[in-house]
């Protein structure tokens, strides 16, 4: 089935809104014809509204790095779907392995955001993957299914069109090592199986799973070739334009 591939930068805890706006301006110029694959920047909370305002008109999409469950509230310090929508970001990445990591997301809190952002039609950017222990140890395939399950738990298949998994192999994440093409396709191949058996073999067959783990322009044709890989959830590489663009251009 034709899956159109997908290359997100995540900026992480990078770039003033000023540093933003100067990235946009840089990058928007090497990608300018560019129709192969859907383009999203995801800065942080206070630079999003100066991204979309500068991508405006471009194709360029904008999602934030995380959002929270709930519509609204007594919760210092989250930001809502709807808060989002009002300012037109448009996807949202759910489950990075940093929010596992440091601040002790679950599964199941990953599953509820999920939810909420398929009510409000924010396209979510859903990471898995495992640790450098567990890979080791040759627990991969379990982590893969465990998380594949958790995080789609009560999701329909009327529902699941919008959703993109990225799979983010802990161990290669910021560290300079990258899962060579063929263990990042197998690992595909796990989790699209999975889904398959979740969710039913045609939105298994239209899911896109992205790779994630040091993603940089080197690599990333090989990466891209893989039948499995539809696309790239990319860190360190994407803060400067024309690495990001070189992704992009693989």
């Amino acid at each position: 089935m034709s899956r159109k591939p997908l290359i997100a930068a995540n900026w992480k805890m990078y770039k003033t809104p000023a540093q933003a706006q100067d990235f946009v301006k840089n990058f928007l110029p090497l990608v300018a014809r560019h129709d192969r694959d859907e383009i999203v920047l995801c800065p942080s909370f206070t630079s999003i509204s100066v991204v979309i305002a500068g991508v405006t008109g471009s194709g360029v999409g904008v999602g934030a790095q995380n959002m929270y469950s709930a519509e609204e509230g007594a919760y210092t310090g989250e930001t809502s779907p709807l808060m989002l929508r009002a300012i037109g970001a448009t996807h949202v990445i759910l489950g990075h392995s940093e929010r596992r990591q440091y601040f002790g997301e679950t599964d199941e809190t990953i599953n509820k955001k999920l939810h909420t952002a398929l009510r409000h039609e924010l396209v979510p950017i859903v990471c898995v993957g495992e640790v450098l222990a567990e890979r080791e140890s040759g627990k991969t395939e379990e982590v893969l299914l465990r998380q594949t399950r958790g995080v789609l738990a009560g999701i329909a298949a009327e529902q699941a069109a919008p959703i993109v998994i990225a799979y983010e192999p802990v161990w290669a994440i910021g560290t300079g090592k990258t899962a060579t093409p063929q263990i990042a396709s197998e690992a595909h191949k796990v989790i699209r199986d999975e889904v398959g058996r979740l969710l039913g073999s045609q939105i298994a067959g239209n899911l896109r799973i992205l790779y994630g783990g040091s993603v940089k322009p080197e690599n990333a044709a090989a990466l891209m070739r893989e039948d499995e890989i539809d696309g790239a959830l990319v860190g360190g590489a994407s803060l400067d334009p024309h690495s990001f663009a070189k992704i992009v251009n693989y």
